[in-house]
């Protein structure tokens, strides 16, 4: 029911995971519209935006949505605002996301990263993702389960990012706040003047409807 008429191959839907049709200026320009006629009011619209936003900060690969939710729930903020605020992350902005998560968070606390930061990540990930494989197969073998990458990919990467996600997070999350509820309220008004105005012109052919009559 829900599938597309025209099934796109596996490398097609790779490609544009990193550039959509009608690229990423087109899909922005998508979520902003979508946002602007998202129901609530400016304030609970912009609270979502935050949310998804800094979610985008956070090392919860594949949970972005979730975090986002929970965190617009908790902020009384709108949910759907927050989902597409997480579109903010995508295969261009990850890089420099976790750039800035990474150096901000070992700054913090006093640490380094070791090696190039690219390779050190990538790394880290790899191991810590064989780790969490081997352990659940060790669940049904004999084979005994190992921690050592895991809680190398805690120390290193982990822990960083979700300290250093924090500064960065908030004040994009600020940004976006206060940039769209002007926006938002803007839209909002024009939105309702243009609809008054089409109510009061459909009464007006309707009047002059009956009067013919």
């Amino acid at each position: 029911m829900f599938k597309r008429r025209d099934s796109r191959p596996i490398l097609r839907v790779v490609a544009e995971a990193f550039w959509p049709r009608g690229g990423w200026v087109r899909a922005a320009y998508y979520v902003k519209h979508r946002m602007h006629r998202l129901p609530g009011t400016p304030e609970q619209i912009a609270r979502g935006v935050f949310a998804g936003i800094f979610t985008v900060f956070t090392p919860f690969f594949g949970l972005h949505f979730v975090v986002a939710a929970i965190l617009a729930k908790i902020m009384r903020g709108s949910i759907l605002a927050a989902l597409l605020a997480t579109f903010l992350g995508n295969p261009l902005t990850y890089v420099p996301i976790a750039y800035i998560s990474l150096q901000t968070g070992h700054w913090l606390l006093g640490t380094t990263i070791r090696g190039q930061l690219n390779d050190s990540i990538f790394h880290r990930f790899s191991a810590a993702a064989g780790d969490l494989w081997h352990n659940f197969l060790a669940i049904f073998t004999p084979e005994q389960a190992h921690w050592a990458d895991l809680a190398l990919f805690y120390d290193g990467v982990f822990f960083p990012w979700m300290v250093g996600c924090l500064l960065p997070g908030i004040l994009c999350g600020a940004i976006g706040y206060y940039v769209s509820v002007p926006l938002i309220r803007a839209y909002q008004k024009s939105r309702s003047a243009r609809l008054r105005k089409k109510m009061e012109k459909l009464r007006a052919q309707a009047g002059a409807a009956a009067a013919n009559r």
